[in-house]
C-alpha cells in the first residue's frame, strides 16, 4: 500500500489490477486510487459493476465516455468473473489506448484478468518477517518498543493481516507502555476470532493439521467459538450448491461480501461429497454438546480431526 501511495503522488494510471486474498486492503487500495482521482459528482463519476450488472460492451462504453464536471471518472470492475473471449479482446484493445481521464480499478479476487497489462496491486497477505518489520518500525517511530514474543502473538491475533494488524498498532501507539509485552498484546488486542475461523477452515481444506491445531490453540474453547465453526462450515457447503450471485447470498446469510468471497476460494479445496459430510459430522456434534455427551474443547478438538480425515 505505501507503493501505490508514491506511485499515485506521481500519476493516476488508466489502470489499477488488484489481486491478493486480504480482502480488506482492497476497499483500501480504492480509497487511495479515489482520493488521487480527485472525483467530483460521484453519481456520474464513480461507477460500479459487479456480476449481476456487469456488461461488456456497456462498460468498454462507460471507460470510453469522458467524466461530467470533473476531471477524472473512476470506474470499479468489482469480482466480475462472467465474461467472454470478445470482451477480452475488446478490453486488451482499449487499454492499449486509454481514456485518460477515466480511471479502471479492477476487484480480482479469483485472478481472472490475468490477461491484459495494467497497474498491478498486491492484496496479499505479507510474509511473517516484513509483518514483524513493519510492528517493530511503526511502534519505534511513536517512541516504543516491543518484544518478539509480542510481535508473534500480535500477528497471529490477527491472522497475519496487514490491514487488522493496522488497527492495532495504533492502540498500542497511545499505549502508556515503552516497551510492549505479551501481556499488553494480551490485555489491548482484539483476537480475531471470526477471522481465525478463517484461517482454520483454510487450513482445514489444505489438510495441515499442524496449522489448525495452532489456530485452535489461540482460540477460545466455548460455546461461540463452536457456534462460528459451524456456521461457516454451514455457509460453505450453501456457497458450494448455491447458484446465487455473490450479493444474493451476501443478503440470505446475512454476511459481508469479503465472507462470501472467501468462503469461494476455501471451497475449491473440498469437494460438495466432503462438505455434506463435514456439515452431517457438525450437526451431530452439536447433538453430542447439547445432550452432554461431550464437553465443549473436547468436541472442538474432536471436530477438527473429523474435518481433517474426512
Amino acid at each position: 500500500m505505501k507503493t501505490l501511495k508514491q506511485r499515485l503522488q506521481k500519476k493516476v494510471e488508466p489502470c489499477y489490477l488488484i489481486q491478493g486474498e486480504d480482502i480488506l486492503l482492497y476497499d483500501k487500495a480504492l480509497e487511495m486510487i479515489k482520493n488521487a482521482c480527485k472525483i467530483e459528482l460521484e453519481e456520474f463519476n464513480f461507477l460500479k459493476f459487479d456480476d449481476d450488472t456487469f456488461n461488456g460492451d456497456v462498460l468498454i462504453d462507460t471507460l470510453q465516455t469522458l467524466p461530467m464536471g470533473s476531471e477524472r471518472k473512476l470506474v470499479l470492475l468489482k469480482n466480475v468473473t462472467k465474461f467472454n473471449d470478445d470482451f477480452k479482446k475488446k478490453l486488451v484493445a482499449y487499454l492499449k489506448s486509454p481514456l485518460l481521464s477515466t480511471c479502471l480499478v479492477i476487484f480480482d479476487y479469483f485472478n481472472k484478468f490475468d490477461f491484459i497489462i495494467s497497474e498491478k496491486v498486491s492484496a496479499k497477505r505479507l510474509d511473517e518477517k516484513s509483518l514483524s518489520d513493519i510492528v517493530v518500525s511503526e511502534l519505534r517511530d511513536s517512541g516504543k518498543s516491543i518484544t518478539s514474543d509480542a510481535v508473534r502473538l500480535l500477528l497471529s491475533y490477527c491472522c497475519d493481516y496487514y490491514s487488522l494488524i493496522k488497527n492495532e498498532l495504533e492502540k498500542l501507539k497511545s499505549c502508556n507502555f515503552d516497551e510492549i509485552g505479551v501481556k499488553q498484546i494480551e490485555d489491548m488486542v482484539t483476537r480475531e476470532t471470526e477471522w481465525t475461523v478463517f484461517e482454520l477452515t483454510e487450513a482445514l481444506s489444505k489438510k495441515d493439521g499442524s496449522k489448525a491445531i495452532n489456530l485452535l490453540n489461540l482460540m477460545n474453547k466455548d460455546t461461540k467459538t463452536f457456534n462460528l465453526i459451524l456456521n461457516h462450515f454451514r455457509r460453505l457447503f450453501f456457497v458450494a450448491i448455491s447458484k446465487e450471485s455473490d450479493q444474493e447470498l451476501c443478503k440470505l446469510l446475512n454476511v459481508k461480501e469479503y465472507a462470501i468471497v472467501k468462503a469461494r476460494q476455501v471451497t475449491r479445496n473440498f469437494s460438495k461429497i466432503q462438505l455434506k459430510n463435514i456439515y452431517e459430522l457438525l450437526d451431530n456434534v452439536d447433538l453430542y454438546i447439547k445432550n452432554g455427551q461431550m464437553q465443549i474443547e473436547n468436541a472442538l478438538y474432536y471436530l477438527i480431526f473429523g474435518i481433517l480425515y474426512c
